[in-house]
């Protein structure tokens, strides 16, 4: 079992928390000061998206934060060399959130490589087909970081199936269809599902896309999921907010989100 699952399955609380942010917004500067007060206030895993133009599974708020962070000219070499240098001083381990076409680019066993080095636990794909994984899989179990896999709300029997007998660890279940960004409410219906799952594997479950308030957090922390993926709500606060602001904010939103799931 990988850092990221034995992580989920330590974590004392009711569910543990997952913050996403994304890396280079709106500086490396800034990237790393994030990181540091997320681990800090509560963060029992970070999530470090890779800014990309074509992030299609990525809502309004992170597109902006992904575009800017481009803007800077900041790329995937920046971010692996920022995380050298952040990586031994954090106790949450890290999931890099990154498109396929990047990776390919880079070349797959390098880019694997390359995060491994960087002290990366984790790594997920939103367009990376299941039909595709096995050759990538190949390298992540080479250097033991954990490729965590989607289940959608529209995944059919049969496919759940084979994604959790692929997954080498805990499954990233979608808590709605669409892209990501804050929504008023989440289907009671995922917990159902999340439930099934369970029934299927012991494998743990982080949920995601659309949870934004400290509501939201405590009332679905008592679902039959073990991680709790939160992302537009922490940056929305650092697209408002001045940079000094913003990182005593995000400390201060990290530690309420935290306490609504003990």
């Amino acid at each position: 079992m990988s850092l990221i699952s034995n992580t989920l399955r330590k974590n004392n609380s009711k569910c543990a928390l997952v913050p996403f942010i994304t890396a280079g917004f709106p500086n490396l500067n800034t990237t790393i000061k994030a990181l540091h007060v997320l681990d800090n206030n509560g963060a029992d895993v970070i999530e470090l998206g890779i800014p990309y133009s074509d992030a299609l599974a990525d809502g309004p708020i992170i597109q902006e934060s992904s575009k800017i962070a481009l803007n800077q000219g900041i790329n995937i070499d920046d971010i692996i060399n920022m995380l050298k240098l952040v990586t031994p001083s954090l106790n949450a381990p890290i999931i890099i959130f990154t498109y396929y076409n990047p990776v390919l680019a880079k070349g797959i066993s390098n880019f694997i490589a390359d995060i491994s080095l960087a002290g990366v636990s984790g790594l997920i794909i939103p367009d990376l087909p299941l039909e595709e994984a096995d050759y990538l899989m190949t390298f992540c179990d080479k250097y033991n970081i954990e490729l965590i896999l989607f289940i959608a709300p529209t995944s059919s029997v049969n496919r759940i199936k084979r994604i959790i007998s692929k997954s080498r660890g805990c499954i990233y279940l979608v808590s709605s269809c669409g892209v990501t960004g804050i929504r008023d409410q989440i289907d009671d219906k995922i917990n159902i599902l999340a439930k099934e799952i369970k029934s299927q594997t012991d494998k743990a479950i982080i949920l995601g896309f659309g949870i934004s308030s400290i509501e939201q957090a405590e009332y679905i922390s008592e679902w039959y999921i073990d991680g709790m993926v939160i992302g537009s709500a922490f940056m929305k606060i650092m697209l408002k907010e001045s940079s000094i602001n913003s990182i005593q904010l995000l400390g201060e939103f990290c530690n309420l989100i935290k306490g609504s799931m003990e």
